[in-house]
């Protein structure tokens, strides 16, 4: 009978095509491929290490810091593979930098969410954990994120909120009612990966967690679809640079 953890560990990785020594033990983790690029361009020296899939991935340093950053694609399944082969040759903290679209009132476009926990209505962390089972960010890390985004935030110009948010699998799927039952339950936003990466780093021992730029609010109805999104790009430029500085404090209380 195969035993993937045997047959993976410490090698060269099938989905994600990098082996050990291609990523820092710092990786972010951007849904679009795309996005790897922008990070890039924050980085010291950044070097193009493979792109296979949804999969696209670049290492460089931040103030010494060797820090990578991988494309994970939408929703949980795909997530999950790549930080667990991430994990596989040798990453140790694994940080989501995505977009979401906001649940309460006063969160607009461009602001930052920082997740403290996720709501699992998905399927994949099924396969790890059971359904009472909490899937919740690193609290050391998310800590200094959220002490790093209050600290930045004056200089940069964003709205932050933190709190729960929900990880959902089907972006279509979501009717009014289900996102007025978020909404009740007072969740401040939904996207669709941060609980699998959660319930991954908390099995394989690593540290994980989420900052997100609001695409939208769906209670509000503030939402674009059809044209660019100029203030969600700005927003990504603050998370990456707001995880960015955290990750330099992090190791400098080390």
């Amino acid at each position: 009978m195969l035993n993937k953890d045997e047959k993976t560990l410490g090698k060269r990785q099938y989905h994600i095509h990098l082996a050990p020594g291609d990523i820092g033990e710092y990786v972010l983790l951007p849904g679009d491929p795309a996005r790897s690029d922008r990070v890039s361009e924050y980085l010291d020296n950044p070097v193009f290490v493979a792109n296979n899939r949804e999969h696209r991935t670049f290492t460089g340093t931040y103030k010494g810091v060797k820090i990578s950053v991988t494309s994970t694609g939408m929703g949980c399944p795909s997530a999950a593979i790549a930080c667990e082969e991430l994990i596989n040759i040798g990453a140790k903290c694994l940080i989501r930098i995505g977009s979401t679209a906001a649940l309460q009132e006063g969160i607009g476009i461009g602001d930052l969410v920082i997740s403290t926990g996720s709501m699992k209505n998905e399927g994949t962390s099924k396969f790890y954990v059971p359904d009472v089972f909490p899937a919740v960010p690193d609290f050391d890390f998310t800590r200094t994120l959220i002490d790093t985004a209050k600290r930045m935030q004056k200089d940069l110009g964003y709205n932050l909120s933190y709190g729960i948010n929900a990880s959902d699998d089907a972006f279509y799927g979501e009717t009014p009612e289900w996102i007025e039952k978020l909404h009740s339950l007072g969740v401040l936003n939904v996207e669709m990966e941060s609980s699998a990466i959660y319930t991954v780093c908390h099995r394989r021992k690593v540290r994980g967690a989420m900052i997100s730029a609001v695409s939208g609010n769906l209670i509000t109805g503030e939402v674009v679809y059809e044209t660019e999104n100029t203030k969600l790009a700005t927003g990504w430029d603050h998370e990456i640079q707001v995880v960015l500085e955290a990750i330099a404090a992090f190791e400098s209380q080390k």
